[in-house]
C-alpha cells in the first residue's frame, strides 16, 4: 500500500474539518445574517435581560450576623425571534448583567444540577405570582391580608432564594414575608420540566450515498419546522425521515436523518429547528457565555425557540463528530466524539491521547473551575483542532463559597472570586464566591456560612444596570440543542493540501 494510500482516512477526515472551519469562520465574520449555516444559540429559547423588573420590593438577607439589604422581584427578558419571558432568580449572591444574552437549560446544566430542593421551587413558581395572578385570592391564602404584584415577587423570590441558595432572608413588608413563609413551607417536590426544544445526535456522521441520523426532536410545541442551512442547500442535502421521504415540519419525538448523495466531497451541513411555543414553568436560563445571576421561568409568552444540528460526511477513513456538553454534577465539560467511519479516529485532548474505532462513540470528561472562563483544545490528525470555550456556572454565590471552604472546588484553574456588590457591573467570568448566614431547609440543607463578604449586599435582582463585555468565541463554535459543538479546522497548510481534493 503506498504511502498516499495509508494517509487517506486521516486526510478525508481532515477534509471535513477544513470545511467546516470555512463554513463556521464564514459565520463569525458574516454576523446574524450567517446565522443559518452556524447557529448559536439553539435548545431551546435564548433571551436578552433589560435587567429592570417588573415587580419588585425590598428584602434582607443576613450574612456573618449583619443583614444586607437586597432587592426581590420578578425579571422580564426578551426572546429572539419575538417573544418574553418572565423569571425570578436562583443566585443571589450574584449581579446581573445588563443586556446579556441568557439561554434555556436543563437543572444538570445550572446550579440546581445538585439542589434536591429544585423541585420545591418549581412548585412555588406553580403556585404564586405570575401565574397565579388573583392575588386577593393568593393574600387569602396565605395570610398576607394585601398583596400587590410587587408584594406577590417580593414574596416568591424571598421564598425562592430560601431554597436555592439556603439563605436565611426575609421580606421587609409584612405581606410579602407571609406569602413567603407560606410558599416555603407548603412546597412540595415537582419534576423538572421538559426543554420548551432540544435536539437528541447533534453532532452526527456518516457516509455520502445514504441517510446520516438519526436527530430526535424533544418538544413541548404542537409543530416544529426544520430549515435546511444554505450549505446544505447549495449541496443537495435533504433533511428526511426514517423512510428517506423531505420532511420540513415535524412533532415531539420526531427523528430527522441528514439525505447525502453519492458521491458528495466531504464536508458538512446543517438544519435548524424552530418552534412558536410556551416555556414550561420552572425552566432555567443561564447566561451565554458571561457570568451573570441565573433565571428560572415563572411566566411566558408564545415564544421562539430553537435547536440545530449538524451532519458530517466523507466517502471513506473516518468519519468524526464532535460535541460538548456542560455538566454541573461532575464539575466540568464532557466532550464526546462519535465514529461513523470505517478507520479509526485519533485525537488529543488537554494533551491526552484517545482513539474512537469505527462506529463507536467516547466521552471524556475536562473538570474546569467554577465561574471561570475556559478553554479546552482538542487536537485531531493532519494538525487538525478544535477549540471549546464557556464559562462553567454551577453554583450559587453562597453555594460556592461554602465548597470552596470545604475545600472541594474543581482542581483545574483559578479559585472564584468575590461578588460585585450591589449596583456594581459584573464582568464575564466573574465569581458569585460570597457568604451567607445559612438558613435550613424543612429537610436539613442549609446555605453558605462564614462572614468574610458580610460587609457587601447581595445582588440587587434589579440588575446593575451595565452592558456586558463582548465576549470571544473560537472560530469553531456551532451552539446546537443546549451542547456546544465545535467544528475542527486544519492550520493553513492541510487546508491547502484538502482544497485540492
Amino acid at each position: 500500500m503506498s504511502s498516499a494510500t495509508r494517509r487517506w482516512p486521516a486526510r478525508s477526515a481532515a477534509a471535513v474539518l477544513a470545511w467546516a472551519f470555512a463554513v463556521v469562520g464564514a459565520a463569525s465574520a458574516a454576523g446574524p445574517a450567517a446565522a443559518v449555516e452556524a447557529p448559536q444559540h439553539a435548545g431551546g429559547v435564548s433571551a436578552v435581560l433589560s435587567g429592570e423588573t417588573t415587580a419588585r420590593s425590598g428584602a434582607h438577607v443576613k450574612k456573618g450576623g449583619v443583614s444586607a439589604p437586597v432587592t426581590a422581584g420578578l425579571f422580564e427578558m426578551k426572546v429572539d425571534g419575538g417573544g418574553t419571558v418572565q423569571t425570578y432568580c436562583v443566585d443571589a449572591d450574584t449581579a446581573t448583567v445588563n443586556g446579556s444574552k441568557y439561554r434555556e437549560v436543563s437543572w444538570g446544566e445550572s446550579s440546581l444540577q445538585r439542589n434536591r430542593n429544585a423541585g420545591r421551587i418549581r412548585w412555588i413558581l406553580q403556585h404564586s405570582y405570575p401565574q397565579v395572578d388573583d392575588l386577593a385570592a393568593l393574600a387569602e391564602k396565605s395570610g398576607a391580608g394585601t398583596l400587590d404584584p410587587g408584594l406577590a415577587a417580593a414574596g416568591t423570590q424571598v421564598a425562592i432564594w430560601r431554597y436555592s441558595d439556603g439563605a436565611d432572608v426575609r421580606a421587609d413588608h409584612p405581606a410579602a414575608q407571609k406569602l413567603a413563609d407560606y410558599l416555603y413551607e407548603n412546597a412540595e417536590d415537582l419534576a423538572e420540566p421538559k426543554a420548551s426544544l432540544s435536539l437528541d445526535g447533534l453532532a452526527v456522521s456518516g457516509r455520502s450515498g445514504g441517510r446520516i441520523g438519526p436527530v430526535t426532536v424533544r418538544t413541548t410545541a404542537d409543530s416544529v419546522s426544520l430549515t435546511p442551512t444554505a450549505e446544505a442547500v447549495a449541496r443537495n442535502i435533504r433533511i428526511v425521515d426514517k423512510a428517506g421521504k423531505p420532511v420540513t415540519t415535524t412533532g415531539n419525538g420526531g427523528q430527522l436523518y441528514f439525505g447525502v448523495p453519492a458521491g458528495t466531497p466531504a464536508g458538512m451541513a446543517g438544519v435548524t429547528a424552530t418552534a412558536n411555543t410556551q416555556v414550561p414553568v420552572g425552566r432555567v436560563f443561564t447566561g451565554d457565555l458571561v457570568r451573570t445571576q441565573t433565571m428560572i421561568l415563572a411566566g411566558s409568552s408564545r415564544s421562539t425557540a430553537t435547536a440545530g444540528a449538524v451532519a458530517a460526511w466523507a466517502d471513506k477513513g473516518a468519519a468524526p463528530a464532535i460535541s460538548a456538553r456542560k455538566n454541573c454534577a461532575k464539575g466540568g465539560v464532557e466532550i464526546t466524539v462519535g465514529n461513523r467511519g470505517d478507520a479509526p479516529y485519533a485525537f488529543r485532548i488537554a494533551g491526552a491521547a484517545h482513539t474512537v474505532k469505527p462506529n463507536t462513540t467516547e466521552t471524556v470528561l475536562v473538570k474546569v473551575a467554577e465561574d471561570q472562563a475556559y478553554r479546552i483544545d482538542v487536537s485531531g490528525p493532519d494538525g487538525s483542532a478544535a477549540t471549546f470555550t464557556g464559562v462553567l456556572d454551577c453554583r450559587t454565590g453562597l453555594a460556592a463559597q461554602a465548597a470552596l471552604e470545604a475545600k472541594d472546588a474543581p482542581a483545574a484553574g483559578a479559585q472564584p472570586t468575590p461578588p460585585a456588590p450591589s449596583g456594581t457591573p459584573a464582568t464575564p467570568g466573574a465569581s458569585g464566591g460570597g457568604s451567607g448566614s445559612g438558613g435550613t431547609g424543612r429537610d436539613g440543607t442549609g446555605g453558605g456560612t462564614g462572614g468574610a463578604a458580610a460587609d457587601r449586599d447581595l445582588a440587587d435582582t434589579g440588575g446593575s444596570g451595565t452592558t456586558p463585555a463582548a465576549v470571544g468565541v473560537a472560530a469553531g463554535l456551532v451552539l446546537v440543542g443546549g451542547v456546544t459543538v465545535f467544528l475542527l479546522r486544519r492550520r493553513r497548510a492541510v487546508a491547502s493540501d484538502a482544497s485540492g481534493e
